[in-house]
């Protein structure tokens, strides 16, 4: 008889940040493929009877392919009980969780979402912002940065003055993520935060603005950049801005924003 496959998520790396299911599957798991990145205070939940597998990337270099860990997953669920594929953040965030859906539901094997705290909220609470701010923020577009030709799958016109961008692997090349930016039609003063390893013991959180993004030193991955009025220290003065420019003038009509 076939076991079950959980996809979990294991959150931005502070163990405690774990769902209690996510924390009970871990003890009980046969086995768990996990990604590079999923910190080690969450490995160190995986029961010591479990085969721990990394199947994740560093430095751009993947120990496997997808197809690959498709197929491990289908593998291991025809001889184990419970396999845990872990994931940081939420499994179902850029953590290509479909392409493996659909090869256990090809393969009949049964399977479960398990959700977890994801990058972009952890990145959140640990810059103490709030990613919908009502006074700045109506929508949140989350996307990675894709570099060379296929920047061009951007669509700038979706992104607005109330709009915060969370940009999940931002890369090391901070001056063409800023160039990028620009050349998309955000203000060069925009504010936004660059939110290293966050919740864990080596967080760091770096303020700046869209240009000033260029000359911004790397912080160690995983990063996330939060770009937006949202992303700034007084929120309060850049919605006093902001509504100052959105006001009608005499005639009646509504000035447009920066």
């Amino acid at each position: 008889m076939s076991g079950k496959v959980y996809l979990v998520g294991a959150g931005p790396g502070d163990p405690e940040l774990l769902t209690l299911k996510a924390a009970r599957l871990l003890a009980a798991a046969n086995v768990v493929l996990h990604d590079a990145l999923v910190s080690d205070g969450v490995l160190a939940l995986i029961s010591p009877a479990a085969e721990v597998i990394n199947v994740g990337k560093r430095a751009g270099r993947k120990l496997l392919t997808q197809d690959e860990i498709n197929s491990l997953l289908v593998s291991y669920a025809q001889t184990c009980q419970t396999v845990v594929r872990l994931k940081g953040g939420d499994p179902t965030i850029f953590g290509r969780a479909g392409e493996e859906i659909e090869a256990l539901r090809k393969a009949g094997i049964e399977y479960e979402i398990v959700p977890g705290i994801s990058a972009a909220l952890g990145a959140a609470a640990t810059a103490g912002i709030s990613l919908t701010d009502r006074r700045v923020a109506s929508q949140i577009l989350f996307t990675t940065f894709s570099r060379g030709s296929d920047g061009s799958v951007m669509d700038w016109g979706c992104v607005t003055s109330t709009t915060t961008l969370v940009l999940y692997m931002p890369g090391a090349d901070y001056a063409e993520v800023s160039d990028r930016l620009l050349a998309g039609g955000l203000p060069a003063d925009l504010p936004c935060v660059i939110v290293s390893r966050a919740s864990g013991f080596e967080q760091q959180v770096r303020w700046s603005s869209v240009a000033r993004l260029a000359s911004e030193e790397r912080l160690p991955a995983p990063a996330l950049l939060i770009v937006g009025r949202v992303a700034s220290r007084d929120v309060a003065e850049i919605s006093a801005s902001f509504w100052d420019r959105n006001r009608r003038d005499p005639s009646g009509e509504r000035r447009s924003v920066s």
